[in-house]
């Protein structure tokens, strides 16, 4: 089986493809002076970016996970979500509360995806 390793850094990768799927690494903002909408759709990029460079959308994520520092925060989170998401492709998800490593994190969002079929 081969697996590839998108967007490395020193101690993970943001995205692995394997097995007929996308693994997501937990994304965060890269710019943590945001609120949590505005983290949420900074986060929602780099997910479509992971997803185009595994050759996929947002369209094929089966599962989601959001980790909210706050929970206070879901509603600000949900507003920035509702504009990304595709209706017809509803993935799974969940939403929790739990400490941040980063103290300036206010969400963190990994999933699962259909990966492309490799050619034949």
């Amino acid at each position: 089986m081969t697996i590839r390793r998108l967007a490395e850094e020193s101690r993970l990768s943001g995205a692995t493809v394997g097995g007929g799927l996308v693994f997501l690494a937990g994304q965060v903002a890269e710019d943590t002076s945001l609120d949590a909408e505005g983290q949420t759709a900074d986060i929602l990029r780099q997910i479509d970016a992971l997803l185009a460079e595994a050759g996929t959308d947002k369209r094929a994520l089966l599962s989601v996970t959001v980790v909210l520092a706050d929970i206070a925060d879901a509603a600000a989170m949900n507003r920035a979500w509702d504009r990304w998401l595709d209706p017809a492709s509803k993935p799974a998800r969940m939403t929790i509360q739990a400490p941040l490593v980063e103290p300036d994190w206010r969400v963190e969002i990994t999933g699962v995806a259909l990966a492309p079929r490799d050619p034949a």
